[in-house]
This record gives structure tokens, sequence and C-alpha cells, in this order.
């Protein structure tokens, strides 16, 4: 059980954590209100707004500034993970769903007559972020950090 309660009362955990939920509540809902449907799996899934992953490191960056100090080890390495990840966000996982848009138009298409299973499944579109999506799932992480760090 002590395990339990110091995960509990890590309130840097519970901030990150508790980015992580809302954006992915959110995102579910904000797809369900666009598409007029609802999809579980969004619930899990990646891409959309808001970022879950910008959500997330941007909460464990506040959260660690404000636990240990700007000038700390926590809050250093916090910062770099969460630049690379929002830099990844917008970048390379964005032009792999456009990437898979593309690919799925052209199966579409049957131009090449593909007949394998796996070439005929349609490929997830949804792996990045736009800046937008970073931008607002950036500053749910820090407005999540801010509320739990003052609880």
């Amino acid at each position: 059980m002590n395990i339990l309660n110091e995960l509990a009362g890590n309130r840097i955990l519970i901030s990150s954590v508790t980015a992580w939920i809302v954006a992915q509540v959110l995102k579910t809902i904000i797809d369900g209100a666009f598409n007029h449907s609802f999809d579980i799996g969004r619930m899990v899934g990646s891409g959309g707004m808001p970022s879950s992953h910008s959500a997330t490191v941007c909460a464990l960056v506040v959260s660690s500034g404000i636990r240990y100090g700007l000038g700390s080890f926590e809050f250093a390495v916090s910062f770099v993970l969460a630049s690379v990840v929002m830099y990844d966000a917008i970048g390379v996982r964005r032009e792999t769903g456009r990437q898979a848009h593309l690919l799925n138009m052209i199966v579409e298409q049957d131009w090449f007559k593909l007949n394998d299973k796996e070439v005929q499944e349609k490929l997830k579109e949804f792996v990045g972020h736009t800046p937008l999506q970073v931008l607002v799932g950036g500053l749910l992480g820090i407005l999540t950090a801010v509320i739990v760090g003052m609880v």
C-alpha cells in the first residue's frame, strides 16, 4: 500500500495524468461534435484537438518547475522532453498522417488491384497534430498543472 500512497501523493504524476485524461475526453467530445458520432477509440487514440501528448508533457514541465524550481535537473529534463514531443507531433507524426491519407486514397482507387488483406486495411491517419492542436494541448497542460498544484 505504501507504493499506492506514494503514487497518489505525487503531484507531478497526478497533474500529467490528469492533463492526459482531460485532453482525451475533450478530444472525444470535439470529434463527436464534428463527426456527429461517438467513437470510443478516440479516448486512447492519437491526433486531434487538443493534443494529449502536449497536455501531458506541458503539465509535467510546469509541475516540475513549481516543485523543484526552474534551475533544477527535473525541470530541465522535462522541458527538453516536452520540446521533443511537441516538435515531433507537429513534424514527423503530422507528415506520417498526411502520407497515410494519400496512401489510403490510392488504395481506395484500386489502381494497383491490390488484394492483400494488409493493404486493404486503412492506415491510421490521425497520428500527428496541427500547431493549433499542440498549442491548445500545451495550454491545457499548463492550466491543469497550476490547478493540481493549488489543490
